[in-house]
């Protein structure tokens, strides 16, 4: 078998073949591009959740003033229960 490149099956296998590569890398590049825009979306959900964790954290209560403010409240409570008796 010789390969002979008049012959008209080996021009249609080889358009069929680009044909399939052209399909292929179209589709390589479309899943790239959803790829690429999905990671972009995602860094930027992940800013704003950012931001929003930072707010909410300057936004709390420190623990440690909470308990001054309750331990305060409850020598008020001793104190004035102790002398209005």
């Amino acid at each position: 078998m010789t390969a002979d490149p008049e012959h008209p099956v080996v021009h249609g296998e080889l358009a069929e073949l680009r044909r399939r590569l052209d399909v292929a890398y179209a589709r390589v590049e479309g899943g790239l591009a959803l790829l690429s825009h999905r990671t972009e979306e995602t860094a930027k959900e992940i800013d704003e959740l950012n931001s929003r964790i930072v707010t909410l954290e300057h936004a709390r209560w420190p623990l440690p003033a909470i308990a001054a403010l309750t331990a305060v409240g409850a020598l008020v409570v001793a104190v004035w229960q102790a002398f209005g008796r």
